[in-house]
């Protein structure tokens, strides 16, 4: 028996203009004459992404959801080198608050995914350390939010560079560089080019990092077939977490386009990899990857209802048996 969970990514397409992810480029903050005025109006776009996140925490408690990914653009050219003294946390306090207030009452695991420019295992200094300070934005929002910010950031191992063998080393060798306080954040994620389930788990038992498995990146890029033989390891790079494991699921778009994010999650698909990890572990958290973002969890609730075995917790949570 294990207990299932859904959850979906950063915004809703059902909920109308609530984007997360209202952004300004520098290009157009250049355009603003007045230095002030330009900061200010940052600030109103990224207080309106917070307001959108209240917006869809609300929306998710209203569907039994409890398990979200929020944007990591909530705050448009948050550490860009042409604004190293604005202080975008300082307006951010109330709207911040708020959430806080909310989540406390309407508990939900919140987590992030920052975007693929968040590279540990770069040989480039000043990735490093773009990274880290973008990863120090997302720890700052956390604790605004007065969310534990254990394992909350979902990454990859980062860039090849011809040599995976060395890039797995140079992630190693990067960790030195990471405070203690965003280590902490971290867990890492097998991907579909470069570094497979096997190569993430030996960072992962190495540095002591949970292990999110994407199923889908394993399907699209493996050596062996066999994910199963490795589960148990997965299972293991959770034990001192205080989390539930955390999986990432989605669907080809197309045979010829396997590695894209289908709008829908195929239910034939899913359900396999249910019954191969059912009562393994007493709680698994879905983070649903598709196009159509809360309308695909609807959509595969719709599915999975249909099927014996389960036992419906509430509109996004099961028991599989």
């Amino acid at each position: 028996m294990t207990i299932v969970r859904l959850g979906y990514v950063a915004m809703s397409v059902d909920l109308q203009n609530a984007s997360p992810s209202q952004t300004m480029t520098f290009a157009q903050f250049k355009k603003i004459k007045d230095r002030d005025a330009a900061i200010r109006k940052l600030e109103r776009i990224a207080v309106s992404n917070l307001e959108n996140c209240l917006r869809l925490l609300k929306h998710n408690a209203g569907n039994q959801i409890h398990f979200f990914r929020f944007s990591s653009r909530l705050i448009p050219l948050a550490n860009h080198e042409e604004l190293p003294d604005w202080d975008y946390m300082k307006p951010l306090k109330e709207p911040l608050n708020k959430l806080a207030g909310y989540i406390k009452e309407n508990p939900s695991r919140i987590d992030f995914h920052p975007d693929h420019f968040v590279v540990l295992n770069s040989p480039d200094k000043d990735i490093l350390k773009n990274s880290l300070k973008t990863l120090a934005m997302h720890e700052r929002l956390l604790k605004g939010m007065e969310i534990d910010t254990e394992h909350r950031c979902v990454l990859h191992v980062g860039g090849g560079y011809n040599d995976k063998e060395k890039a797995l080393e140079l992630f190693i060798h990067n960790w030195a560089y990471v405070s203690p306080a965003i280590q902490r954040m971290i867990m890492l994620e097998n991907d579909d080019t470069t570094f497979t389930v096997k190569d993430t788990l030996y960072l992962c038992e190495k540095l002591g990092l949970p292990m999110v498995f994407d199923y889908h990146h394993h399907l699209a890029h493996h050596e062996e077939d066999d994910w199963q033989d490795d589960w148990e390891r997965i299972i293991g790079t959770w034990s001192q977490s205080s989390l539930p494991i955390k999986m990432h699921i989605s669907s080809p778009r197309s045979e010829k386009d396997f590695r894209a994010h289908a709008d829908t999650i195929d239910p034939q698909m899913f359900l396999r990899f249910l019954q191969e990890v059912k009562g393994t572990v007493p709680e698994i958290h879905c983070m649903i990857e598709a196009k159509q973002k809360d309308a695909a969890l609807f959509q595969l609730v719709k599915d999975m209802q249909e099927r014996e075995g389960m036992t419906w917790m509430d509109q996004s949570s099961f028991i599989i048996d």
